[in-house]
């Protein structure tokens, strides 16, 4: 890290910065809360509130004591890196910055008051009785990627994927090397060679050999059920398998493939396209799933199912740690740490924490339903609903004739005309009915689509920027919406 992005970087799960005159049992929050999640880094020498470059140098007394907390106030005593940084301080002198490597532990850690606390999104999140016996428990799953894996040997593991690797996170020493001396990937022990679970999961030439199952598979379903027996309704079946990042490209580039797109001609003459399933959304939701899924479940593995209305993933594993259905948003929990790190590196997880929390934000925006969560045996069960669906979507029996060629392009645009009535209503007002806070968004997922497909006209149809502009429905919309009243 340089200091420039030090000072840029915002206080997030993985990060932090303090100042040098930091009281030694406060500094032990934060390694223990880290060392508790996801592992990070704390940039001491830098005011957590204004960033100034304040450095370490001249306070030795102060940084001994510092460099002591791991070992004096943490239970147990956690594994820190430290590193320094040259640096230039607020008062243009030549100073340094202290950064401590803290690592993702697989025991559970306190500080010397028997506190328990854990990292959760900027904060150090001090953690009940039942928190405490939970992540104690989970600390136990979370060994599993740093087993060593029966049989395996460095002529199992694929060096090409090792030396990108290193080339992306800018490691200056070989392959091998960084093997030997990062993660516990390669160890040696009783005489012997030993090569962990992760890296033959993110490195090896062949995974599948030791972990079956350690695979993706796609489903897609004609309708809105999956059937089986005489009535199976499978009509695609494809699965991924190689090392981690292998297996979330391939799987990404096929999703792309089954998504459905709508174009249509906007307001100003320009073709709109619209996508029943966001890009960001889809890898996300792969991501997740390969990067949090319990390894030692052997029986199964993920299963993407596509429906005509939603994708449902199916990753072996309960949720982790503190994660629930109802925090799962603001809580993070990586049950394998060092597959999440690597991902991290390869931009799909761009920041611990945040990514369930922006596919819900965008959904949100657009009126869509967000992702839900539930937990069916071991199977953690996540469903992401089509943003929209084909016109089959609104074929409903009618008493009154309604124009052939009309009906809502899209759940948003129905969304809309029910919510509109007879009278001219301004933009302001129709984004109040539909609970749409973001102006654009509801410029191009409401208003385009809707005149595009004759749902509602303009006041000034002459002038479509008027300043005064205003929108009503049209007949054909008004006798649609009486004949689909719920």
């Amino acid at each position: 890290m340089t200091i420039e992005e030090i000072q840029a970087r915002k206080e997030c799960q993985t990060f932090d910065c303090k100042s040098i005159q930091i009281d030694p049992k406060a500094l032990a929050i934060p390694i223990v809360a880290m060392a508790n999640a996801d592992g990070g880094v704390l940039a001491i020498g830098v005011s957590d509130k204004t960033r100034r470059i304040e450095g370490i140098d001249g306070n030795e007394e102060r940084l001994n004591e510092l460099l002591r907390v791991p070992f004096d106030f943490c239970n147990p005593s956690v594994k820190v890196r430290c590193e320094y940084l040259p640096c230039t301080d607020y008062s243009g002198m030549e100073n340094r910055i202290l950064l401590m490597h803290i690592p993702a532990s697989g025991q559970l850690h306190t500080n010397q008051a028997d506190e328990c606390f854990m990292r959760v999104g900027d904060k150090s999140k001090k953690l009940n009785f039942d928190e405490r016996m939970q992540l104690l428990y989970d600390k136990g799953e979370r060994y599993y990627e740093d087993k060593d894996v029966y049989g395996a040997t460095i002529d199992d593991i694929d060096m090409t994927l090792v030396n990108d690797y290193i080339s992306v996170i800018g490691y200056g020493k070989s392959g091998m090397e960084y093997l030997r001396e990062n993660n516990d990937f390669v160890i040696e022990a009783d005489g012997q060679q030993k090569v962990s679970t992760a890296c033959i999961l993110l490195f090896g030439k062949n995974p599948q050999r030791f972990f079956p199952r350690a695979r993706t598979r796609f489903i897609r379903y004609e309708g809105k059920e999956e059937k089986v027996g005489r009535d199976m309704n499978v009509i695609k079946d494809v699965t991924f398998e190689g090392a981690i990042l292998q297996q979330v490209r391939s799987t990404i580039s096929y999703l792309e493939t089954q998504v459905s797109e709508h174009s249509f001609l906007g307001e100003h003459g320009v073709f709109v396209t619209r996508r029943n399933y966001s890009k960001y959304a889809i890898q996300e939701m792969v991501v997740n799933s390969c990067c949090h899924r319990a390894y030692n479940i052997k029986g199964t593995e993920i299963q993407i199912k596509m429906f005509d209305d939603r994708l449902v993933f199916e990753t072996p594993g309960d949720l982790p740690g503190l994660v629930r259905p109802d925090n799962i948003r603001h809580t993070h929990f990586s049950r394998n740490p060092k597959i999440a790190q690597y991902l991290k590196a390869y931009k799909y997880v761009k920041e611990f924490g945040e990514g369930i929390d922006r596919i819900c934000s965008e959904l949100e925006t657009k009126g869509c339903a967000i992702p839900s969560f539930h937990v069916d045996a071991f199977i953690l069960k996540a469903t992401l609903m089509a943003e929209w669906t084909s016109e089959k979507e609104f074929d409903r029996p009618s008493t009154v004739q309604v124009p052939s060629n009309y009906r809502p392009s899209s759940v948003q645009v129905e969304k809309l005309v029910q919510q509109m009535h007879d009278e001219y209503l301004n933009v302001s007002k129709m984004m109040e009915l539909c609970g749409i806070k973001h102006r654009m968004t509801f410029r191009d997922n409401y208003i385009n689509p809707a005149l595009c497909d004759g749902s509602i006209e303009r006041k000034y149809p002459d002038q479509p920027n008027h300043p005064k502009q205003m929108y009503r429905l049209t007949e054909q919309a008004k006798v649609w919406k009486l004949n689909n009243i719920d």
